[in-house]
């Protein structure tokens, strides 16, 4: 078994340690919050006073931070993760973060003789806790190699993207598609209410036909169709409106430095802003179709 360091014990992060934790790994975990490192230490871990404490004599680093600016300061800061690691140690860095950051921090990694991946995830809180989660994984193969066996017990499916930064790229592409489907979905289910149309009827059809999506399919957000989904619960998350729009902003943002074009991916970070601003940003991000269908 490794000794496993973990930085970041949020509502992702704190299941995803418990995952390591269960598999045998012997866990030295940072977090601010009093409160997450006792429910770590609960279960077991180390708890340590520092990101370089945590880093120093362990295998492996795990992060599970808010932005960019976090990551690197846990990483390239005075005190932080690269100063104190030993060279070899594999760092995996989980956080949804821009791509720019991402690569630098890769660099930065490399250039103190420690493999690194960018690895986001995609799956929520409910994936955390399951051990089920996505990884978008960049970075060096011989990295991504050695990173497998870790992102194994915290996922279900591992995909490596490419060079460093590619899993950030890969994260924020899916998730500007999927607050686009979303958004589309949601008109679709407005539109015919207002036309008399049953939801369920709607369901039936569009699902099995051109319509389909995983945003209808499998996150439908009307209640009834798929019983599952925050829908069913007030739009409790699941994968908060907040999230959605860090990450379309963070898509808004790669795109502005590549010069791409995304019209769409543009409007869909507006209307999540106005529903965040409206003080929806803790709803699932499926219920901006209360705001759609004028209700929010």
């Amino acid at each position: 078994m490794a000794k496993v360091a973990f930085i970041g014990l949020g509502n992702m992060g704190g299941p995803m340690v418990l995952n390591l934790l269960k598999a045998g790994h012997d866990c030295a975990v940072f977090d601010l919050s009093a409160d997450a490192m006792k429910a770590a230490g609960d279960a077991g871990a180390t708890l340590a006073g520092g990101p370089g404490e945590a880093a120093r004599c362990v295998d492996v680093v795990v992060s599970m931070l808010p932005a960019g600016k976090h990551v690197r300061g846990v990483y390239e800061g005075e005190g932080g993760v690269i100063e104190n690691a030993s060279a070899g140690t594999l760092l995996i860095d989980c956080s949804t973060i821009d791509v720019a950051s991402a690569r630098a921090v890769g660099a930065a990694a490399k250039a103190a003789g420690l493999p690194m991946v960018d690895a986001p995830v995609s799956g929520g809180t409910a994936g955390a806790a399951a051990g089920t989660l996505t990884f978008m994984v960049g970075g060096p193969e011989e990295a991504f190699t050695a990173a497998k066996p870790f992102l194994d017990i915290m996922g279900g499916t591992i995909v490596h993207a490419g060079d460093s930064g590619n899993g950030q790229a890969a994260k924020i592409c899916n998730n500007m598609l999927l607050g686009i489907t979303m958004l589309g979905t949601c008109e679709a289910f407005m539109l015919a209410k207002r036309l008399g149309l049953d939801a369920q009827k709607l369901f039936d059809i569009s699902s099995k036909a051109s319509g389909q999506s995983w945003s209808m399919t499998s996150y439908c957000p009307v209640p009834g169709p798929v019983p599952t989904t925050p829908a069913n619960r007030d739009y409790q998350p699941g994968f908060a409106a907040a999230m959605m729009l860090k990450d379309l902003k963070l898509a808004q943002e790669a795109a502005a430095q590549v010069d791409a074009a995304t019209p769409l991916g543009s409007a869909a970070e507006s209307l999540y802003s106005l529903f965040c601003n409206a003080g929806n940003g803790g709803m699932d991000f499926s219920g901006i179709i209360k705001m759609i269908d004028g209700d929010a």
